[in-house]
């Protein structure tokens, strides 16, 4: 006679699944990752997951959601009370805040996967499977767009386009950073041994971002620059074509990540169209050099910050907003 599996035995062999499949997902990637592999190491048959997922696409959602969606939740409660308390005043260091103070809480937390759980949001916004990016738009996109959004109030300076392309490179290569196995060797290095609390980690953070979605944007002197460069490396400064080189530059760059950017806090729309735009604009700021050496420049360093886009809020309104999170 069969002997009948227990509740409480099932919940542990969904969990051991769930469970090896993360350390899996984590070590090797989506695509590197069999359901062989998996059953190993949570030591059942595969009539097992079959069972409890039905496949191994159904297996990896479940076991990203029971992590992330959690992490969003937080997200989104902590972005609400920055806005609340702050409405036209949000800078971008709040909507930073917001989005990784949560996961720093979650990654102390032993029922949420502890210190892998940074790793696994490190490999989740880093995995080159389409399965994985398209997991994450369709189920975290209103998410994407909602932060998209509160950085664009905070940068109203910075057009659409632009804001999307900054934030697609600043959080992938922090993700790219989190997905490493060395990350909290690296960052007891850093600081010497001594301590560091979340705060003081979002901060050193938060400096390094701002300063990326800050920067002014390049004017058409600085663009024929890059331009002559780029042509002093070839026989000539255009392309057999007759086209600028940064031009092709930016146009192959565009059409390789556009709209990558909404699982990782961008929306689609953000990254969609630079690469309809960048190859005619920049070869128009290259063609606009030869008339004028001007330019929109950033705002004069006399500006007192509070009146530049996107500026500082003293640092209690931040610390004391955070603390008031779930």
């Amino acid at each position: 006679m069969a002997v009948r599996t227990t509740g409480r035995h099932a919940g542990d062999t969904k969990s051991r699944i769930l469970d090896a499949a993360e350390t899996l997902f984590i070590e090797c990637g989506y695509e590197a990752m069999s359901l062989r592999q998996i059953t190993s190491r949570a030591e059942v048959n595969l009539a097992a997951v079959n069972y409890h997922f039905g496949s191994k696409e159904s297996l990896i959602h479940a076991m990203l959601s029971r992590r992330l969606d959690r992490l969003n939740q937080e997200r989104l409660k902590l972005l609400d009370r920055f806005d609340q308390m702050l409405g036209a005043r949000l800078t971008c260091e709040h909507v930073l805040g917001a989005m990784f103070i949560p996961a720093l809480r979650l990654s102390r937390d032993p029922r949420a996967g502890g210190k892998a759980f940074l790793r696994l949001l490190g490999r989740a916004y880093t995995d080159p499977s389409a399965f994985i990016r398209d997991f994450l738009k369709a189920h975290y996109e209103s998410v994407a767009v909602r932060f998209f959004d509160a950085f664009q109030r905070a940068l109203p300076h910075l057009p659409r386009e632009e804001l999307g392309w900054r934030l697609h490179f600043a959080i992938g290569a922090l993700s790219g950073v989190l997905a490493g196995a060395d990350t909290d060797d690296l960052i007891a290095e850093f600081s010497q041994g001594k301590s560091m609390n979340d705060l003081q980690l979002i901060a050193r953070l938060a400096s390094l971002m701002v300063a990326a979605l800050k920067a002014p944007l390049p004017d058409s002197t600085q663009l024929a620059a890059f331009a002559a460069v780029l042509g002093d490396a070839t026989e000539s400064g255009l392309t057999d074509t007759g086209e600028c080189p940064i031009a092709g530059a930016a146009g192959a760059g565009a059409g390789a990540g556009a709209g990558a950017g909404a699982g990782a806090g961008a929306d689609a729309d953000a990254g969609a169209g630079a690469g309809a735009g960048a190859d005619a604009a920049a070869a128009a700021a290259a063609a606009d050099a030869q008339q004028t050496q001007g330019g929109k420049q950033p705002p004069p360093a006399s500006m007192p910050e509070a009146e530049r886009p996107g500026g500082n809020l003293p640092a209690n309104s931040f610390h004391h907003a955070s603390q008031g999170a779930a």
